[in-house]
């Protein structure tokens, strides 16, 4: 198991994501049980990327519940196709928001995030779960994160199947 997760100093996104990726394959290696795996993902992308908030919601009976994440407190439930994460979950796809302000019935968690980007994990017609990553700053998530986060989440199939 990885005891640190090291990207190139001053690398951009996508060097990082590259560097990452094995890195969180290895911390998750021979680990089977969910919760754990999603905590010490949040935590890796938290570290490597400098998220302002990232973490998980698992589909709970419709409804999002809050997971492990790392950043300020988060919303605890969220309703299906309620806010970026509930919406994701509706259309099982993944959703850039460039400004949350301007997405319609946007939760504020919390007020400094400025922009985000949401990953479902759909398995057999089904949302799993959702990676939520925000960051303070605007415009701040584009393709590359998508393909990145979507390689990431993916990792989590072994533990539905």
């Amino acid at each position: 198991m990885a005891e640190e997760i090291v990207v190139p100093a001053g690398a951009g996104k996508e060097e990082k994501y590259r560097a990452l990726l094995p890195q969180v394959e290895a911390l998750l290696e021979g680990e089977e049980d969910l919760i754990s795996n999603l905590a010490n993902t949040a935590a890796a992308l938290k570290q490597a990327m400098d998220f302002f908030w990232v973490g998980f919601y698992l589909n709970r009976g419709n409804e999002l519940v809050l997971g492990p994440f790392q950043g300020p407190v988060a919303c605890t439930r969220i309703g299906f196709g309620k806010g970026v994460c509930g919406t994701a979950m509706a259309q099982q796809k993944p959703i850039i928001v460039p400004d949350v302000d301007l997405f319609p019935g946007h939760i504020a968690c919390n007020s400094a995030s400025r922009s985000e980007i949401v990953i479902p994990l759909v398995i057999d017609g089904e949302t799993r779960l959702i990676l939520d990553v925000d960051s303070d700053r605007l415009n701040d998530f584009d393709a590359t994160d998508e393909v990145y986060l979507t390689k990431i989440i993916s990792l989590f199939n072994r533990h539905f199947e």
